[in-house]
């Protein structure tokens, strides 16, 4: 039987209409769209279109709420609602959150920060492979003379050195009380505007210690001609990388995805991505999804 014009017509507004109710139906399974904020450091930018990306390859709708300020700022979002996930590093969030914590080995900011936390704000696995500490670097020529290797090498002469303090840029800003070496009692502190002029500082004995406020391959030349002194007790409170969130807004599923992006992060991957948005100009979305991709997330 041959319909007439007017039943052909409707016949193919109904399957249109079923076709959109199940798209419709499908962007819906999604859940709530979840919103990763960014502060306003090239790191924090790079971390939420990790996150963001992360979670969108498993169906979750995301977006990213960029150039959010300081961790004042965004953590004041994050507690309004207009954010769900922020990037952070631990040891930073504690002395935040916490002014008198001392507590620097990684299990034990873990604990510290844990308890630390407000109330309905959780977060996932640290990044173990990123180690953004300041790092305690001494002229080469120095620290050979001196056979001055580690941090406790040089501890007992803290009190007669002049500590040169010197920024790495674009990364999560630490508190001013990390700014400084458990067990070091330095006779001054002196600020460099940055790593070049720590340098020549050294060089010319105006200090005689520095500290590189976070890890030194985010700009590659800010250690040359220094030794860096390895830190394995933590004179320097652990600094990784791991997503802050409101409770409840990420389930299982989502959570174990952050945690396999925890397990691949390193150092040298973020500085990487980090050097390529500031010096190449490349966008951090771009930057974040080849990363997904080469470590299959």
């Amino acid at each position: 039987m041959v319909l007439p014009a007017s039943l052909r017509m409707l016949a193919r507004v109904l399957v249109v209409a079923t076709a959109t109710l199940a798209v419709a139906c499908g962007n819906d399974d999604g859940g709530a769209r979840i919103t990763v904020g960014a502060g306003d450091s090239v790191e924090s930018s790079v971390l939420a279109e990790i996150y963001a990306g992360a979670l969108a390859r498993i169906g979750t709708r995301t977006s990213v709420e960029p150039h959010l300020g300081s961790r004042t700022d965004y953590l004041a979002a994050l507690d309004a609602g207009r954010i769900d996930v922020i990037g952070e590093h631990n040891g930073a969030l504690l002395a935040y959150l916490d002014t008198k914590a001392a507590d620097r080995i990684p299990e034990h900011v873990r604990k510290a920060l844990s308890k630390s936390l407000p109330e309905g704000l959780v977060v996932s696995d640290e990044a173990d492979g990123t180690d953004l500490r300041p790092r305690v670097v001494l002229n080469a020529e120095t620290a050979r003379r001196d056979n001055i290797r580690t941090v406790g090498d040089l501890t007992p002469r803290c009190g007669a050195l002049t500590l040169g303090v010197a920024p790495i840029p674009d990364l999560i800003a630490l508190p001013p009380s990390l700014d400084r070496v458990a067990g070091c009692d330095f006779a001054a502190t002196v600020p460099f505007p940055d790593a070049a002029a720590l340098r020549k500082a050294l060089s010319d004995g105006q200090v005689q210690a520095g500290l590189l406020t976070g890890a030194p391959a985010v700009v590659p030349d800010s250690a040359d001609g220094l030794t860096t002194l390895s830190d394995d007790d933590y004179a320097v409170r652990a600094q990784n990388v791991l997503p802050l969130f409101r409770k409840g807004v990420l389930d299982e599923r989502q959570i174990k995805k952050l945690n396999y992006v925890a397990g691949e992060l390193t150092t040298d991957d973020l500085a990487k991505m980090i050097r390529s948005v500031r010096d190449d100009k490349a966008r951090p979305a771009e930057e974040a999804r080849k990363w997904l991709d080469g470590h299959s997330l």
